[in-house]
């Protein structure tokens, strides 16, 4: 029997619980990408019994939607890199700044935190049904609020000019808790020696944040930033119970990657070109995280 040390045991255990997440990772998330792209080389209808070999057919097809400024799958890309434009700057903006206000105060802190947070624990579904309510023409809340100020209804997912910033409001709404609580875990990990040695030099509240809280937030913008990027690159339940059956309309003006992905697939039965979009969605989330993984980690 071979006898270890205690140090070898030690590296041993560790090897042994990093090999089950490893386990996991491999079959949960590289298993079904490299089965996404293996589909996406086949022109294959589940209802069919064989998938005929096309090669590089379904990415030559979505090219061509992409060159075509009346397809959907353009609009599809298009609304989708405008979710993440708007919203994913505006939500950590405003999450920093409620933040900062809630790392000041000391009573009742806690109140507020579960405040904020409670909607992003709540269901998607949810949110979505009671803000489509809220956005109803005439008997919606806001619109009621509206008229009662004298103003002009507006008719939000109505409206093809309105509905995906109506959409990204929502997502921004429910996602700020999440970004909150990182902002305050890491502004509370930021020693009051600096802070006080600023005071000391004489630098502003502006000042201060400028060259010592940004700087060494610089973690959590990073890791908030990559991680709220993603999400809005993903976004399909709240375009599918917002819009009309779900469609991601009006006129396709609020669909996105992950809709299409999901009306190719059990709607048109086309699995090789949904894949091709599957494949061509992890494509630009790897790239895009990269550059802002570099990017971000470059700002002092």
């Amino acid at each position: 029997m071979i006898s270890l040390s205690i140090r070898q045991r030690q590296v041993m255990w560790a090897y042994i619980f990093l090999f089950v997440p490893m386990l996991f990772f491999i079959f949960i998330r590289i298993m079904p990408t490299l089965s996404a792209f293996n589909i996406s080389l086949h022109d294959w209808n589940p209802l069919a019994e064989e998938q005929t070999f096309v090669g590089l057919a379904n990415y030559q097809q979505l090219w061509e939607d992409l060159q075509d400024s009346n397809s959907v799958t353009r609009k599809a890309f298009v609304n989708t890199f405008q979710y993440v434009i708007v919203g994913m700057p505006l939500q950590l903006v405003i999450a920093l700044g409620i933040a900062l206000l809630l790392n000041e105060i000391k009573r009742f802190s806690t109140f507020f935190r579960a405040v904020y947070f409670l909607p992003f624990v709540t269901s998607t579904v949810a949110i979505s049904w009671v803000w489509r309510w809220l956005y109803q023409p005439q008997y919606g809340f806001f619109n009621v609020v509206l008229s009662f100020f004298g103003l002009s209804q507006q008719p939000f997912l109505k409206h093809p000019d309105q509905a995906l910033y109506s959409i990204t409001a929502v997502v921004v709404w429910q996602g700020l808790g999440f970004a909150i609580i990182i902002f305050l875990a890491g502004l509370k990990q930021i020693p009051q020696i600096y802070y006080e040695a600023a005071i000391i030099d004489g630098a502003t509240r502006l000042q201060k944040f400028r060259y010592v809280t940004i700087p060494l937030l610089n973690t959590t913008l990073v890791y908030l930033a990559v991680l709220q990027t993603i999400s809005f690159l993903r976004m399909f339940d709240y375009v599918i119970n917002m819009t009309t059956q779900g469609d991601g309309g009006p006129l396709g003006s609020t669909t996105t990657v992950t809709l299409r992905v999901y009306r190719e697939a059990f709607s048109s039965f086309d699995m090789g070109y949904a894949s091709a979009l599957t494949v061509a969605l992890f494509a630009i989330i790897l790239v895009i995280t990269i550059i802002q993984l570099r990017l971000f980690s470059t700002i002092d």
